[in-house]
């Protein structure tokens, strides 16, 4: 009975060790820098397989959500009007939030529009300044020099976004862009943004 009872104890005992030691599933708030920008890769390397079917509305339609989910969009805009998103009325700021989405949505469709055997490398990811994490990545394409992308991920809400992109590890697009937009916004103010945010947008889903 006593040997009975210490295989019961035996049995127990690993069973709860393995439940502890079991991995968990992994949900969409666990997320790692690497993990939001590995699942923008295949969803960019999806689209750019079905490009010529698609056309560059249907690129933007499929792009709409990945991009949404991976990158802090309103972040970004907040920071490329910098002093001009704090003076703008409630109703502006959400203007220009739809307007810069589907602009950076429509420069994504335009761009990535056909696939000849390219292949997105995550190279690493390391710690960044002002709490961000740098992921290093290479888009080779057979018989090219790899373009070098490295992506700029901040916490919001619990969730690593992207909140800009360096090409060739130097140039922040955020930084062109804000000093585009500060031009723009210095002479012809929120409203003037949007009209040449809108245009921009139109001119690229227009081919």
């Amino acid at each position: 009975m006593k040997l009975m009872q210490r295989r019961m104890v035996i049995t127990w005992a690993v069973a709860f060790i393995a439940l502890v030691l079991a991995p968990l599933p992994v949900s969409a708030g666990d997320d790692t820098p690497t993990s939001v920008i590995e699942r923008f890769h295949q969803d960019l390397l999806g689209v750019m397989k079905e490009a010529d079917s698609l056309g560059v509305a249907g690129r933007y339609d499929q792009l709409t959500p990945s991009i949404r989910k991976a990158f802090d969009l309103n972040r970004m805009i907040r920071v490329a009007t910098g002093g001009f998103w704090r003076k703008a009325s409630p109703e502006q700021q959400a203007d220009l939030l739809k307007a810069f989405e589907r602009l950076s949505i429509s420069t994504y469709a335009a761009q990535f529009d056909g696939f000849s055997g390219q292949v997105f490398k995550t190279v690493g990811e390391k710690p960044g300044p002002q709490k961000t994490v740098l992921v290093s990545t290479r888009i080779i394409s057979p018989g090219g020099d790899p373009a070098k992308l490295t992506y700029v991920l901040k916490q919001t809400k619990g969730q690593w976004l992207i909140a800009d992109v360096l090409l060739d590890d130097s140039i922040s697009q955020l930084a062109v862009r804000r000093s585009e937009f500060r031009g723009v916004l210095k002479s012809r103010g929120v409203d003037g943004l949007l009209d040449v945010l809108k245009n921009k947008a139109a001119g690229l889903l227009a081919g």
